[in-house]
C-alpha cells in the first residue's frame, strides 16, 4: 500500500507542477485557458463505437470538476482531477482546434507572437527542474542521513582491487584530475563514480587507512569501462559496493537458508569455510561464492554468539543473477553502517540544489545521447514499475529520502519533456526553431508524420522501459 501510495503522490505532484507551468504562462501571456487537467487526458469518447475508445475515457475521465469563483481576469478556467496518475494537459483557446469568436481571437494560443508560445511550451519541463532545485535544497537545509565514505572490502579482480584499496579505508577527497573536493558521504562518492562512468574519466580518490594511518591518493581507471558497463553491475565491476559494515546477521527470513541453518538475528560471523569473513561486503561475496555451478555448496560458519563461539552447517539457496549462479541465505547481512547527517547552510544549499539539478540532468542527457548511438545499455531504461518501486523503498526510508527520489523523477519529466520528439514539449520547441528560420510554420501534412513518427519512436521506448521492469523486478 505504501508503494502505492508514494507513486500515485509523486507522479500525481510531478505532473500538477509540470502542467501548472504551461498554465501560469499561458495566462501570463493572455492566453484564454479553458481547461486545466491533472491525472486525465482528453482521450476517447464515451459513445463511441469502439470499445477501446470507450475504454480510453474511462480510465481518463475526471472525477473532480470545478471552477474557482476567483481568476485571472477573462480566464474562465475548469479545474479537472482524475483516478489515474498518467498524464494531465491544459486546453486552451485554438483555432487549430475550433473555431474561435473574432473578439477572441487576439487571445487565442495559436495567435501568439512565437516567443510567447515558445515560453508556454517551455514552461512545463523547466517548472519541474526547478522544482528539482527547490527539493535538492530543502534536502540540504534539512539534512539527510548517510553512510560514512568507509569502504568495505573490494570485490576480487575489480578496479579498486587493482588501484591497491583493501577496505577500511576512508575517502576524504575525490575529484577527476584536476583540484579533489570533500566526499561528503557513500552516496556522494557513488554519484561520482558513475558520472566518471559515463564520462570516460578516471577518479582521484584521497583515502586514510584505518588506526590513523597517513592519507595517500589512489586512481580508479574508470575510463576502460565506457559508458555502455552503466548498468545495475556497475558497482561490482568498480568494486566498491558498499560502505563498511560488521559481518552480522541481521533479520533473517522466515523459511529461508539461513532460518534452516540456524542462523540468528545478532550473530557474528568470523569465518565461511576456511575464509574469514572481514566485513559485511565481504560476508556477501562469501555467500554468493557458495555454489558449484548450478549446486549449492555446504559450508562449516565459525560464529560467534552471545559471547560464545560456536559453528553451524550452512547450505545457501541458489539464485540465478544474469547468467551466473549464486548463493543466497535469506537474511539481511552486514550491520547498519556508521551514518552521518550531511546538512547545508542556506546560501551553499540552495547552490547545491542548483548543482545536483544541473549535474543529473546533464548525465540524463549524455546517458540518452550514448543509448542513441548504441555505447550505452538500454537496460538503463525504467519505467512505471521500478519508478513504483523506488517510491515505495525512498518513502520507507524516511521524508528526505524521498524529497530525493522526487527531485529525481522531476528532473528525469523536465529532461524526457525537452527531448526533440514531436509528441513531446521538446518537439514543439523545434516546430518553433523551424518557424524562426523559415518564417512560416510546420505544414499539416508534415505535422501528422512528425507525430506519428514522435508516437512510434515514444511507444518503443515505453516498451523497452516496461520490458526493463518485469526483467529487473520478476527476473
Amino acid at each position: 500500500m505504501l508503494t502505492v501510495l508514494a507513486f500515485v503522490l509523486a507522479l500525481g505532484l510531478l505532473i500538477a507542477v509540470h502542467e501548472y507551468g504551461h498554465y501560469r504562462v499561458a495566462v501570463a501571456c493572455g492566453v484564454k485557458v479553458e481547461r486545466f487537467g491533472v491525472c486525465t487526458l482528453p482521450l476517447g469518447s464515451r459513445d463511441a463505437s469502439s470499445r477501446f475508445e470507450r475504454f480510453l475515457w474511462w480510465i481518463s475521465k475526471p472525477v473532480l470538476r470545478w471552477k474557482p469563483r476567483r481568476q485571472h481576469p477573462g480566464q474562465d478556467t475548469e479545474f479537472c482531477v482524475g483516478l489515474f496518475p498518467f498524464g494531465g494537459y491544459v486546453s486552451m483557446l485554438d483555432e487549430r482546434i475550433a473555431p474561435v469568436a473574432p473578439e477572441e481571437r487576439h487571445r487565442a494560443f495559436n495567435a501568439r507572437p512565437l516567443r510567447q508560445r515558445a515560453a508556454i511550451v517551455a514552461a512545463g519541463p523547466l517548472v519541474n527542474l526547478l522544482l528539482a532545485v527547490v527539493l535538492y535544497s530543502i534536502v540540504n537545509w534539512v539534512g539527510v542521513q548517510e553512510p560514512r565514505a568507509v569502504l568495505g572490502q573490494p570485490v576480487a579482480g575489480s578496479l579498486a582491487v587493482e588501484a591497491g584499496l583493501k577496505g577500511g579505508e576512508t575517502v576524504t577527497r575525490a575529484g577527476f584530475g584536476g583540484e579533489l573536493s570533500d566526499v561528503s558521504s557513500f552516496e556522494d562518492l557513488r554519484w561520482r563514480l558513475t558520472r566518471g562512468v559515463i564520462d570516460g574519466r578516471d577518479i582521484t580518490l584521497e583515502v586514510a587507512g584505518q588506526g590513523g594511518q597517513a592519507a595517500r591518493t589512489v586512481v580508479l581507471a574508470l575510463s576502460r569501462m565506457g559508458a555502455s558497463e552503466a548498468d545495475p553491475q556497475m558497482f561490482r565491476r568498480i568494486g566498491l559496493l558498499a560502505p563498511w559494515t560488521r559481518p552480522d546477521i541481521g533479520e533473517v527470513m522466515a523459511g529461508g537458508a539461513g532460518e534452516r541453518a540456524g542462523l540468528r538475528e545478532g550473530d557474528r560471523v568470523l569465518a565461511v569455510g576456511d575464509a574469514p569473513a572481514v566485513d559485511g561486503q565481504h560476508l556477501r561475496e562469501l555467500i554468493r561464492g557458495s555454489v558449484n555451478g548450478t549446486e549449492p555448496r555446504t559450508q562449516r560458519w565459525r560464529l560467534l554468539r552471545d559471547g560464545q563461539e560456536m559453528s553451524l552447517e550452512v547450505t545457501p539457496e541458489v539464485r540465478q543473477e544474469g547468467e551466473a549462479w549464486v548463493g543466497r541465505i535469506s537474511a539481511y547481512v552486514g550491520s547498519t553502517p556508521e551514518m552521518v547527517t550531511v546538512r547545508r547552510g542556506a546560501l551553499d544549499g540552495l547552490w547545491r540544489g542548483v548543482v545536483r539539478t544541473w549535474e543529473v540532468s546533464a548525465l540524463t542527457v549524455r546517458m540518452l545521447g550514448k543509448m542513441l548511438i548504441g555505447e550505452a545499455s538500454l537496460k538503463n531504461i525504467s519505467g512505471p514499475l521500478t519508478i513504483a518501486d523506488y517510491a515505495g523503498k525512498s518513502a520507507s526510508l524516511g521524508l528526505t529520502q524521498y524529497l530525493v527520489f522526487l527531485a529525481l523523477i522531476s528532473v528525469s519529466l523536465g529532461v524526457l519533456n525537452l527531448m526533440p520528439l514531436p509528441v513531446l514539449d521538446g518537439g514543439h520547441l523545434m516546430y518553433y526553431l523551424w518557424e524562426g528560420l523559415t518564417g512560416k510554420g510546420v505544414s499539416d501534412a508534415w505535422m501528422d508524420r512528425l507525430q506519428r513518427g514522435g508516437f512510434a519512436v515514444l511507444l518503443v521506448m515505453m516498451s523497452i522501459a516496461l520490458f526493463n521492469d518485469v526483467t529487473r523486478l520478476f527476473g
